[in-house]
């Protein structure tokens, strides 16, 4: 992708599909097209997707002049009409070309195997000789040379307009080539007698290479399709319609009618048509595609609930509050879009090739063509001509355009699968060369919320009575630690009763009085302020600050009663993620702003190799810096607003989906389930990815290296041997074909695997 300065209005970005993409070639040519217009800051043509992606200044172009640009150097732009929406416009798109391509093929097919049987028949006894007659292998040959063939003409014609060559030229030049030959073979075969020639004729040759082009194309185009299914699966999840509740009636409007405050009725067995909030009714709401929890979650008044996930038993009435392009599903959508649309770096080596590939070509099939003319063996014209022609189809580029966004295609579609959301190509390439993983402690690697651990009482007291005496005192008290002791006593069902003379010490802890007793709860220094001896609970309190929890001492009528555990907990799972990622070779780093031993024990629970503690949001960034100046590569995983700028100064910001969206905007890649197993799953998802790139390049570039000199006749002085210019168009759409299968294997992929 190129970019270039341009200033005056805040850029846009557009998406638009295009038709007529072959190759790399084809793709670099769109793109400085588009390049070339007045106002584009940057323009990336992506193969697979057969979509390019513009950042524009609307103030000087607009969307019509972008397709413009798109039409004029040769390519056609996917419209929507009517009702339906750009996503509708461009799935009929692909399904008339797909269609256009089988029709072809298969009416190439019956007349290319007609002229190979009438080129073939002097070998069989008893064939007619007016099947095998010129003027008729040149009548059926020549509706499949302009009119099956018309796409690469048309392609090619287009390219010379703009000065430049591609996969369309070679197939043009090369089959015309032989097509000519055997036309005036068959009108003046006179002409090549009187030459010393025999008047053969090769319309079997150039039928057979369009036919065999256009069959690669077929099935590279179905290849491409299910390359794409990740996200075609995302938009059927979408429901087309919803029920809107307007005064007492129910009616059935399509959904993109839907608007922001509307009153929705949700029947079991639907999906929910958009996000909003529950009015009335109870349900259970089926949430995998987004939390990838397996158990229906219950909802009922006050719920959010997400567009696209499906309502399992009762029914409800739900509040639209986002609509559209602002629901979860259309977001998930849109950045797995935009990442299938980028270009990762490694592309860039293709790219450079490509700009020059088509012209080297050709200088080798020209000269190709010269030695064989000059100093090969009679008939000298024909074999020249041959050795021309399987030079100028063996040479596609489409592999080497194919090889690195089919991989980056079905890599991030296989993420957003796994609920790993990759913003783009560079940040799938990027993660497979991470070496650190630098963890935020609260909200990530633990679960956020405080929760009670442990209750131990002092002697003659009760552990239940001790924690409802605990949350009675605590209930008028807005601390967190205050909280996880109410929350407590509220899920072992005691009953918390008013408090009356409450006062709130800040630093210490709370008084209280309750059911009549003087209640003190808090730190040791406020048992000692009060008189209260707390020894006979100290070396307790020891071992639970050991344990990373913070011990909180309970006094009742001026004695010690008791002590209560609070602690973060550590995420489920999460050990087991910082395991894996240690197998992955990985070192894992916790950052936070605890007190160290508190940290540490965290840590040790974890796994984590380092930690780094009581640190300011501002010191995390430093920490990040003093790493990468290490020589590190470094993946930081947060989930709140004091983690952004981390997430962002780090190679790979990985954002957990169940945290703020500044933490998402941040990040390169979101885990939208909140399970931190997905931070091992992207990291071997882009190893994997990448090493499919580096097959499919290598398999590119040794193909056309080893395809180019076996096609020009580099084997026949040592055994004899030439390409057939058939077998070459085979081999071109095989590989093309091979380059796409490769990367669709990712589809398969399996974390740990």
């Amino acid at each position: 992708m190129s970019e270039k300065k341009s200033s005056g209005s805040v850029p846009a970005k557009a998406e638009i599909a295009v038709q007529g993409l072959h190759c790399a070639s084809c793709v670099r040519r769109a793109e400085t097209a588009l390049q070339g217009v007045k106002g584009v800051v940057s323009a990336s043509v992506n193969l697979a997707t057969n979509r390019a992606t513009v950042v524009y200044l609307p103030g000087e172009v607009g969307r019509t002049g972008l397709e413009a640009a798109i039409e004029s150097a040769g390519y056609g732009v996917v419209r929507a009409s009517g009702e339906e929406d750009e996503e509708e416009a461009e799935a009929k798109a692909r399904d008339r070309e797909r269609r256009l391509l089988r029709s072809r093929f298969l009416i190439g097919l019956a007349l290319s195997a007609a002229i190979m049987a009438g080129s073939m028949g002097h070998l069989v006894p008893g064939f007619p000789d007016f099947l095998s007659s010129p003027f008729l292998l040149g009548a059926l040959a020549t509706p499949v040379q302009f009119w099956i063939g018309a796409r690469f003409y048309k392609g090619a014609w287009a390219a010379f307009r703009r000065r430049s060559a591609d996969m369309n030229t070679l197939v043009v030049v090369g089959t015309t080539a032989a097509y000519g030959y055997s036309v005036a073979a068959t009108l003046a075969p006179e002409l090549f007698r009187r030459g010393g020639l025999s008047p053969h004729v090769y319309f079997d040759t150039s039928a057979v290479i369009i036919t065999l082009i256009l069959f690669g194309k077929l099935l590279e185009a179905g290849a491409k399709g299910r390359a794409s299914s990740a996200i075609r699966t995302l938009i059927g999840l979408q429901p087309k319609t919803a029920r809107v509740r307007r005064g007492p009636a129910e009616t059935e409007i399509p959904l993109q009618d839907v608007r922001v405050g509307d009153v929705l009725v949700v029947r079991p067995g639907e999906r929910v048509p958009v996000d909003g909030v529950v009015l009335s009714g109870r349900s259970a709401v089926d949430e995998s595609m987004i939390t990838g929890e397996s158990l229906p979650a219950a909802k009922a008044a006050g719920d959010r609930v997400t567009g696209a996930t499906m309502n399992r038993t009762g029914g409800f009435e739900m509040r639209a509050e986002r609509v559209g392009r602002d629901t979860v599903l259309a977001q998930i959508v849109r950045l797995v879009r935009e990442a299938q649309g980028s270009k990762a770096p490694i592309q860039r080596l293709a790219d450079s090739i490509a700009s020059v590939f088509v012209p080297i070509v050709f200088s080798i099939a020209v000269l190709t063509f010269v030695a064989w003319f000059d100093f090969g063996p009679a008939p000298a014209l024909t074999m020249a001509l041959l050795n021309f022609v399987a030079v100028m189809i063996i040479a596609c580029p489409c592999a080497l355009g194919l090889a690195t966004p089919t991989a980056i295609m079905v890599g991030t579609g296989k993420g957003a699968e796994m609920g790993i959301l990759i913003k783009n190509g560079e940040s799938l390439e990027t993660a497979h060369k991470i070496t650190t993983v630098v963890f935020d402690k609260t909200g990530t690697l633990t679960k956020g919320a405080p929760e009670v651990t442990d209750v131990l009482a002092a002697e003659g007291w009760d552990e239940m009575r001790l924690l409802a005496l605990a949350a009675s005192a605590e209930r008028l008290s807005e601390h967190p630690l205050a909280e996880a002791v109410a929350a407590a006593a509220r899920v072992r069902g005691l009953e918390i009763v008013p408090a009356s003379d409450f006062a709130a010490l800040e630093g210490r802890g709370v008084e209280a009085s309750v059911s009549g007793r003087t209640v003190l709860i808090g730190n040791r220094a406020l048992l000692e302020e009060r008189g209260v001896d707390p020894s006979a609970l100290a070396a307790r309190a020891e071992i639970l600050a050991g344990e990373g929890k913070t011990p909180v001492f309970a006094a009742v009528d001026g004695r010690a009663a008791g002590l209560l555990a609070i602690a973060d907990p550590l995420k489920d799972g999460a050990a087991a993620a910082v395991s894996r990622l240690r197998e992955l070779g990985l070192e894992t780093v916790m950052l936070t702003g605890d007190h160290r031993r508190t940290a540490e024990a965290a840590a040790r629970a974890a796994g984590v190799d380092r930690v780094l503690a009581e640190l300011q949001p501002e010191a995390k960034t430093a920490e990040i810096r003093r790493l990468q100046a290490e020589g590190k590569r470094v993946a930081m995983v947060g989930d709140g607003i004091n983690d952004a700028p981390a997430l962002a100064l780090a190679d790979i910001g990985i954002a957990i989906g169940t945290g703020t969206d500044v933490a998402m905007e941040a990040a390169d890649i979101t885990l939208i389930r909140g399970d931190l197993a997905g931070v091992a799953r992207a990291v071997a998802l882009s190893r994997r990815t990448i090493r499919t790139i580096r097959q499919n390049l290598f398999w590119a570039f040794f193909y056309n290296v080893i395809g180019i000199p076996i096609a020009a006749g580099i084997l026949y002085p040592f055994f004899g041997l030439l390409l057939n210019p058939m077998l070459a168009s085979a081999a071109m759409a095989f590989s093309s074909v091979t380059v796409v299968s490769n990367s669709l294997r990712l589809r398969r992929f399996r974390p740990g695997a």
